[in-house]
Order: C-alpha cells, then structure tokens, then sequence
C-alpha cells in the first residue's frame, strides 16, 4: 500500500526544509484521504522507517508526521519506542512532550 522508499525521501525533503507534515497532509500527498486504518497503515511504515535509520545511526524521521491538533506525533509514536529510548516523557501530551518533541525534531532537520 505504501512505499517506504517514497515515504522516506518525502521527510528527508521535509527535514531539509525544516517543515512537518501532519498525517492527513502526508496520507494527502500519497494520494490518500484521511482514515484511521489507513493512518494506522501509515504508522506501521513510520515505525519501519525510523527502525532502519536507527540501525544506521540516522535521526528519527517520523517525528516529522503529527496530529493536526496539538503539533505532536500520535500515541503510538511514543508507546513503539518505550524500551528503544530512555529519555522519552512519562506523558505523550502536554509541555514535556512537546519538548522532547521538538528536540527530536531538531535532530531530524540538522
């Protein structure tokens, strides 16, 4: 369904900009509209994406993808890399993981 490759050039690009996507705007630009299974979907290759970049000592890109509302990565970003990451907030809301989000944001643009 999704591309990895595709995707993974895509927040490259993003990076270099300095820009984020939120998932609509990302699930639009793959030719997709907005649905959860589909977000889910995307998620998944998210996941996939910053594991391989972890292997190679690359930056997390999939921080760049974030909900509309509130300008932070969904849940699920947090909860897959428990265990992975030791500094990540106790909360996956609010000032401290906005924080921690915009550090790891900074990583991807630099």
């Amino acid at each position: 369904m999704f591309e990895p490759a595709e995707i993974r050039a895509l927040l490259i690009e993003a990076a270099r900009q300095r820009q984020v996507f939120t998932y609509g705007a990302l699930l639009n630009l793959l030719g997709h509209t907005f649905t959860r299974p589909l977000m889910r979907a995307l998620c998944k290759v998210l996941d996939r994406i910053d594991e391989d970049g972890r292997v190679a000592g690359e930056p997390g890109l999939a921080v760049l993808v974030v909900r509309q509302s509130d300008g932070l990565p969904g849940q699920g970003w947090f909860v897959s890399r428990t265990g992975i990451y030791d500094d990540l907030p106790l909360e996956w809301e609010g000032a401290e993981a906005q924080r921690y989000t915009k550090a790891r944001q900074a990583e991807a643009f630099d």
